[in-house]
């Protein structure tokens, strides 16, 4: 797939949305889509890896009008009520949702989503419940693994972990080795584990003023009253965990907390229902048969993933797929992954199935 990708997006995705072939497919729906933000203004990527979910001001805007343009954008509670079989929903049915809560969706994302007159579905995480903003905890480690000396070692002998991050590959697989090792934490253990590894690194505790001051709308998550202020802007809240770890990695305990109690505590502090669940991370390895029920026993209508998605995917209530839409799409390369093209042919003439998730004996 990865060395005939460059021929499906500047070759084959264009040409099929020039013809009209990909707006013309038919299949079930709805699509569902999801973001993780916008690019804001003046912002510089530091690193493609780190900011490839955000994409930029004009290609959200284009994307929208696409959407406008050939499908339907349905609201939150139009899907909500379609689910519930009290509603039907139009053909070719797209709904928007947004994942992890950063501040950008409410500084950069809103307003375009006000000036197409759309609504979306933002899930976010018990620290948007806080007063102070703070910084989703896997992208302040993969901060830290960037400004650490060339000669920094981590001994982190408790969780099994001695290993130098080299260069950047070497810093990344590090990174993700660690998101899932701490994920296994409950978020205060975790959050000591990262000062840890900060005073290892021997990053001084002001290390990251930088990315809060001057890049606070890339890196901070929403506070409460901004929550507050994008659900009176019209916008529905969904839950997406208390903290964000790979639930799957959790005791059984501690990953039914994650869920049921962040949904209470979002219906606490919004008084409104909370409906809906996004998995974190969202993937197979990430998400299994286990944590499907769970969301189903906390008493959500729906819960999704982040894989699999487009018209025609296999729609189960707790594990919905999604197009996880990226800053490298273009917009017939969106187009074919909201068509459910693209899934199509991974799974068809690739033969490279996705599964929804895996099963657990936990």
């Amino acid at each position: 797939m990865r060395l005939i990708s460059p021929l499906l997006k500047r070759g084959l995705y264009p040409a099929l949305a020039r013809c009209g072939y990909l707006r013309r497919r038919r299949g079930s729906g709805p699509a569902v889509l999801t973001y993780h933000g916008i690019m804001p203004a003046g912002y510089r990527v530091i690193d493609a890896d780190l900011d490839g979910s955000l994409v930029t001001p004009d290609s959200f805007r284009q994307q929208l009008q696409l959407l406008k343009r050939r499908y339907n954008v349905i609201s939150p509670e139009q899907f909500l009520m379609g689910r519930k079989s009290e509603v039907e929903l139009p053909p070719q049915s797209v709904l928007l949702t947004c994942d992890d809560g950063l501040r950008n969706a409410l500084t950069d994302m809103l307003p375009l989503l006000h000036e197409a007159s759309l609504s979306c579905l933002f899930f976010v995480t018990g620290a948007s419940l806080e007063h102070a903003c703070s910084m989703l905890w896997y992208e302040e480690l993969y901060l830290m693994m960037l400004a650490a000396p060339h000669s920094s070692e981590l001994d982190l002998e408790e969780i099994g972990l001695e290993k130098t991050p080299a260069n950047h590959y070497g810093k990344r697989s590090l990174w993700w080795h660690l998101v899932k090792l701490l994920s296994g934490y409950e978020s205060g253990e975790r959050r000591g584990f990262l000062e840890r590894i900060r005073i290892n690194l021997g990053l001084s505790g002001e290390w990251h003023d930088q990315y809060r001051q001057e890049s606070g709308d890339r890196f901070l998550l929403l506070d409460l009253p901004g929550l507050r202020r994008l659900a009176a802007e019209g916008m529905s809240v969904g839950a997406h965990t208390l903290s964000h770890p790979m639930l799957a990695q959790l005791s059984a305990e501690s990953a039914w907390n994650e869920i049921f109690e962040s949904r209470r505590a979002i219906e606490r502090v919004l008084e409104k229902p909370v409906w809906a669940l996004a998995y974190p991370f969202g993937d197979p390895v990430s998400t299994t048969s286990r944590e499907v029920r769970m969301a189903e026993r906390a008493g959500f209508t729906c819960a999704f993933l982040n894989v699999g998605g487009g018209f025609g995917a296999t729609m189960s209530r707790f594990a919905m797929p999604r197009v996880h839409v990226t800053s490298s799409m273009r917009l017939a390369e969106f187009e074919a992954h909201v068509s459910g093209f693209h899934r199509w042919l991974r799974e068809t003439i690739l033969s490279r199935p996705q599964d929804a998730f895996r099963e657990s004996g936990d």
